[in-house]
Formats: C-alpha cells, sequence, structure tokens
C-alpha cells in the first residue's frame, strides 16, 4: 500500500470514528431533557439536582452524609454521564427485584440505601425532602422513557455493565503503579482525595457495604469513567487499580449504624439479616 494511500484510509477513519462519536454523544445529550417541570414539581426537581451535585455540603443532606462523597462522585456529572452511573432512563426500572434485600423495592429505597451504603451515612427518612427531591430529579432524567420493570436487580438500562474478566488475574502491586500514573493527582497518594477528587478509601469514602467495594464493580466502573474526561483504561489496569484501591481499610457497613430512630424509618424494605 502506497504511504499516500494509507495517509487517505487512515484519514477517511478517522472521519468515520469522528462522526460516530458525534453522533453517539448527540443521542446521549437528547436523552437528557431540556426543560424543567414547571412550577412546584421543576422546583423539587432543580433541588434534587443540587442534592446530587452538593450532598454532602447541602444544609437538607449534610445531616445524613458520613464522608466526603456526593452523589456526583459515583454517578457522573450529576448522573447525565451517559455510561458512569448514569441516571438516564433508571427510574423507569422501578419498582424492581433486590436480591440483597430481598424484596421488590422502589427507587425511593435505593437511593436511600445508598445514604447507607456509597455515602456512609444515614438513611433519610422515606418521604423527606431529601429523599423526595433526588427521587423526582432521577425520574425528570428518566422523561419519555418506556417503564420496563426490572426483575432480576434494581439496575436501569444504563448501568455499568461488569466486565467479562478473570478476576484472579487483577495484580493489586501493578494497581498501585497505575493508580500513580492515573490517579494520584487527583485522589492523592494517600487516597484520601484532593481539592480535585474524593477520597478512594480511608474513613471518609464509601463503606465495605457500597457495590465499589468490589473489585468487579470498582474496575468495571473505572474502565467507563476513569480518568475523568477520558476514560481511556484498558480492562487489565481497570482492574489492577481496583484491586489496589480495594486492598485498602475503608469503614465497615453495620446495617443497625446506619438506620434512623425507629419512628423517622417507615418500613425499612429488606430482610433483617441483609448486608
Amino acid at each position: 500500500m502506497s504511504y499516500r494511500l494509507w495517509i487517505y484510509r487512515w484519514g477517511c477513519w478517522l472521519c468515520l470514528v469522528s462522526a460516530t462519536t458525534a453522533r453517539l454523544d448527540a443521542e446521549d445529550s437528547a436523552n437528557v431533557p431540556s426543560k424543567y417541570p414547571d412550577g412546584p414539581l421543576g422546583e423539587v426537581v432543580r433541588l434534587g439536582e443540587t442534592l446530587v451535585n452538593q450532598t454532602k455540603d447541602h444544609p437538607l443532606s449534610k445531616p445524613f452524609v458520613g464522608n466526603q462523597l456526593n452523589c456526583t462522585s459515583c454517578h457522573l456529572d450529576g448522573g447525565t454521564h451517559p455510561s458512569a452511573g448514569s441516571f438516564l432512563q433508571t427510574a423507569a426500572a422501578y419498582p424492581a427485584w433486590s436480591p440483597r434485600e430481598n424484596r421488590v423495592i422502589t427507587l425511593e429505597d435505593r437511593v436511600l440505601n445508598c445514604f447507607m451504603r456509597s455515602q456512609n451515612g444515614t438513611r433519610p427518612p422515606n418521604g423527606s425532602q431529601v429523599s423526595v427531591a433526588i427521587t423526582a430529579y432521577i425520574t425528570w432524567m428518566s422523561s419519555g422513557s418506556p417503564i420496563e420493570m426490572n426483575p432480576r436487580k434494581p439496575l436501569g438500562p444504563r448501568h455499568v455493565p461488569e466486565l467479562q474478566f478473570d478476576w484472579t488475574k487483577a495484580n493489586a502491586t501493578q494497581g498501585e503503579e497505575d493508580y500513580k500514573t492515573y490517579c494520584l493527582d487527583c485522589h492523592g497518594q494517600d487516597g484520601l482525595g484532593t481539592a480535585d477528587g474524593p477520597p478512594v478509601w480511608g474513613p471518609q469514602s464509601f463503606n465495605d457495604g457500597a457495590g465499589l467495594s468490589r473489585v468487579p464493580k470498582m474496575a468495571s466502573w473505572l474502565k467507563v469513567g476513569m480518568p475523568l474526561g477520558d476514560p481511556s483504561l484498558t480492562e487489565q489496569e481497570a482492574a489492577d487499580i481496583a484491586a489496589y484501591i480495594n486492598s485498602h481499610q475503608r469503614p465497615k457497613f453495620k446495617l443497625e449504624q446506619h438506620l434512623p430512630p425507629q419512628e423517622k424509618l417507615g418500613e425499612y424494605n429488606a430482610e433483617p439479616n441483609s448486608r
């Protein structure tokens, strides 16, 4: 093949990739509602959006958070990211069966359980401003999506699929080196976070009851979400970094420590021994 022909074909391929990426980006953008609901409902949706982005600091949600994470720490771009913890279309999957709770749960249940696990805090009361506002925001992000309740797991259609990877090959030692390359600037050498990124282990990170405390879930999320703005890790790098991150100490999840007083609980939608 001549050099000129190679350049021509390479240029055509780049144009095809660029056009395909632009089309997919446009499709994802089109799924984000462009207009808030009118009246008080719109105000509650806006509040929910604020709480998602400022969970650990907002006066309404702060009392229920036990670490330095916001909802958007995992649900990137306030849940508008198409693949890294996306809220797009999520509400259409609920009510859903939850194997962990061994019951059918609502979207509100799912949100409140995240406060106990990912944010190592206390479960807000059912029907509270925090609960209703965040649930309203996620529901708004699902506008126009056909309802298709999930009978297997409490996951929406854009949930992060688990990588098909041999997890016995996840190497925490190599992960430490990869962490220094890809993660250290935002999350700190000690993993306790910086002004640019949240803590990924230690007392101010998620507890060991959160999904990301499992290497397969963490690695799968890293593959689609990190480095921020340029998710380019290989599967092996994602697995190694996940193994390294989750080799560190983090808070232990004990259900009784994360439930509010009985009079504010409503009915906790899970078996007593669920973890």
